[in-house]
C-alpha cells in the first residue's frame, strides 16, 4: 500500500492518500479538494472513500467539496458523527467564535471494521480520548493515528469529548501492536510505533 503525504501550509494537519491498484482512500482532507485531486492524478488513482480519523474541523475542511467532486463517501466513527454539524463540538467556535457546520457523514465506522482497497485491507481501531470517536487505521506496515498519537506526544483532551483516562487506555491498546509499524499522525512527522511510544515513556 503506497502512502502519499499532503500537508497544507495553514493548519499543518496531515492529509494522506492511501493508494493500491489504482484506487485510494483520502484520510483527513484538510487541504483544498483541488490540491488533493492533483495529488491523486499524479499518483494515477481514483478516490474510493474519504476517511476521517475524528471530527475536529481541521481534519475535515474539504471533505464536503471532495465528496461533491468525486462522489466518494465520507466516513467517520459513529461516536464522532454529531461533531460535524456543531461548531462547539468540532472546535471551530473554540478558535473562531462562530459556528461551522459540516454535512453529515455518508457512512459510520465501527471498531474492527475492515475496509478493502483492491487486494489490501485497512482495519479501523477505536482509540477514544482525543475525541469520543477517534480512530486509528491499521495496515500491514503502517498505522495512521490521527491526533491519538504523534511522533513525540499525543492529542489534547480539553476539547469536547476528550478524556485523558480513555486516551491512556487507547495508547495502551496501540502499544500491543507491532512496534515496527510506521506511525503517520494527524500533525507532525512520522516515526515507528516503538519510537513514538518510547518518547512517551511507554
Amino acid at each position: 500500500m503506497k502512502l502519499v503525504h499532503i500537508c497544507p501550509a495553514s493548519w499543518g494537519s496531515n492529509c494522506y492518500l492511501l493508494c493500491s491498484g489504482g484506487q485510494a482512500f483520502v484520510i483527513d482532507p484538510s487541504p483544498s479538494a483541488d490540491a488533493i485531486l492533483r495529488h491523486a492524478d499524479e499518483a494515477g488513482v481514483s478516490i474510493k472513500a474519504i476517511l476521517l480519523t475524528h471530527g475536529h474541523f481541521d481534519h475535515v475542511l474539504s471533505a464536503e467539496t471532495l465528496h461533491d467532486k468525486t462522489g466518494a463517501p465520507v466516513m467517520i466513527h459513529e461516536a464522532d458523527a454529531q461533531m460535524l454539524a456543531d461548531g462547539s463540538k468540532n472546535a471551530y467556535s473554540v478558535f473562531f467564535g462562530q459556528n461551522r457546520a459540516f454535512r453529515p457523514a455518508d457512512e459510520l465506522l465501527q471498531d474492527g471494521q475492515i475496509l478493502t482497497l483492491r487486494d489490501e485491507q485497512l482495519r479501523v481501531l477505536s482509540t477514544p480520548g482525543h475525541s469520543r470517536g477517534s480512530i486509528c487505521l491499521v495496515a500491514e506496515d503502517l498505522l495512521i493515528t490521527g491526533d491519538t498519537l504523534f511522533a513525540a506526544g499525543y492529542g489534547r483532551t480539553d476539547l469536547w469529548g476528550g478524556n485523558m483516562r480513555e486516551l491512556a487506555a487507547s495508547l495502551g491498546k496501540l502499544s500491543a501492536l507491532p512496534h515496527h509499524l510506521t506511525v503517520y499522525p494527524g500533525h507532525g512527522d512520522s516515526a515507528t510505533l516503538g519510537q513514538a511510544l518510547s518518547n512517551l515513556g511507554l
